[in-house]
């Protein structure tokens, strides 16, 4: 299972590891597929570490499940900082060299246009 982060630097295709962590997979590609990330900013940069984005607020605080409510946290020790990019690092690349504010805040703004699943089990 793959998502493609159309974004306005260029696209990320990345893994999403739905057997270990089904309810987060769920989640995050339902709300793909109904358009949630289209439009959000990449709101944290911290450089050789991660660039952190999809929340509607663009604060970092969340946005809403599709449950409508918070959901455990599903954390996997084997995953910890083991994220899989299959295309696209010249992209995180150009990503992690912009200028940052206050909050880590990149100053020119990385947007998620839209979103691409690729083989979604969600789909009838």
């Amino acid at each position: 299972m793959s998502v493609t982060l159309h974004t306005n630097l260029g696209d990320i295709k990345c893994e999403i590891f739905c057997d270990e962590v089904p309810k987060t997979a769920e989640n995050f590609l339902a709300l793909c597929a109904n358009g949630y990330y289209d439009g959000t900013i990449f709101h944290q940069n911290i450089k050789g570490f991660m660039i952190q984005g999809g929340d509607p607020t663009n604060t970092g605080k969340g946005g809403t499940s599709i449950w409508g409510k918070k959901f455990n946290d599903e954390i996997r020790e084997s995953l910890k900082h083991n994220a899989r990019v299959i295309h696209g690092f010249e992209i995180l690349d150009i990503m992690e060299k912009a200028q940052t504010g206050p909050g880590d805040r990149p100053l020119m703004e990385i947007r998620v246009n839209r979103v691409t699943i690729h083989a979604n089990p969600l789909a009838g």
